[in-house]
């Protein structure tokens, strides 16, 4: 749509091509006077209509204005929540096992899938798995593209940024090294290349409270996703990485002759279902539907189905 500095430059032009025409009309002939008089009256319908155009032309855009600015007030207001729309939108790290991965029948799965699928069956909601980049999580919740982050998703330190469910398993930030890396320690990473996944848990920690260790390293750096991390480790492209202990435990057992686990943990915290800020209804009652989960035994059954990803129902802390 042209704008209003446009039509007024046009109206300009045209009361030029005016005064220009009267000018020359006045060293003309009598006999061209009443051409002239056509021609000015002709410019001066085509002034009044170009005001009008571009007034209403004006008034047009501003109205559509308050009419988009009004229908984003509105879409931001709109209550997302699975509670509200009965629907659970999981978003989750796909590459994140045994919490959410693609199984080998290509579909999603993982131990915290199944239990969003389980509080949902239990609640009578629907319930939608998204794959999601780790670093929009944020976004994508503010927005409403999903309506919760259920991933092995550490609570300790979010707090100000999400309303949780109360916590349900317990978790560690580790280390782990190459079996033959004569790496034994914390101490033992002075000078070696570490990396963890973008905006984790343990990149808080080694920004946070474990900041001194991570200086003592010759580089620390982010990857996208666990499964590049390991696959750098196993290359021998980096010297360790820091990793929730779920995922160490995963790709220890999937690999035993490969790696191991450093002794000390970087920190100890809890794994929680984190909502949008202020979702307290929706965080209540998953958490009721979790205890209940647990005390019939589903939880459990779930958790020795992952066994052997390294897994272990003694981390489940919800009773």
């Amino acid at each position: 749509m042209i704008s209003c500095q446009k039509y007024f430059s046009k109206l300009k032009y045209i009361v030029h091509l005016g005064r220009t025409c009267r000018a020359h009309g006045a060293a003309r002939t009598e006999g061209t006077h009443a051409m002239k008089k056509r021609i000015l009256t002709v410019l001066t319908a085509v002034v009044a209509i170009a005001i009008a155009f571009g007034l209403t032309a004006c008034g047009g855009t501003a109205s559509t204005t308050t009419s988009t600015d009004a229908g984003s007030s509105s879409s931001s207001t709109t209550d997302t929540s699975a509670s509200a729309t009965g629907k659970l939108v999981v978003g989750f790290d796909q590459a994140y096992p045994p919490y959410g991965f693609v199984g080998d029948d290509g579909e999603y799965t993982g131990f915290d899938l199944d239990l969003a699928k389980a509080v949902a069956e239990k609640l009578g909601w629907e319930v939608e798995l998204t794959p999601i980049d780790w670093d929009a999580k944020d976004a994508l919740l503010n927005s409403g593209a999903i309506n919760c982050i259920w991933n092995g998703f550490t609570m300790e330190g979010r707090e100000d940024g999400y309303t949780f469910s109360e916590p349900y398993m317990l978790n560690q930030q580790v280390v782990v090294v190459r079996k033959d890396s004569g790496i034994s320690s914390l101490e033992d990473l002075a000078g070696k290349n570490v990396i963890t996944q973008a905006d984790s848990a343990a990149e808080e920690v080694l920004q946070g409270d474990k900041a001194d260790l991570a200086a003592t390293f010759a580089s620390l750096e982010t990857r996208p996703d666990y499964n590049t991390a390991f696959a750098e480790l196993e290359s021998g492209a980096t010297d360790a990485v820091a990793c929730d202990l779920s995922i160490a435990q995963y790709q220890i057992s999937a690999n035993p002759d490969a790696y191991v686990q450093l002794t000390e943990p970087l920190s100890s915290e809890n794994y929680a279902v984190g909502f949008k800020k202020g979702d307290t209804e929706t965080a209540d009652k998953v958490t009721a539907a979790l205890k209940e989960l647990n005390e019939d035994g589903t939880v459990k059954k779930i958790a020795e189905s992952y066994a052997s990803y390294g897994l272990s129902y003694d981390n489940w802390i919800l009773k």
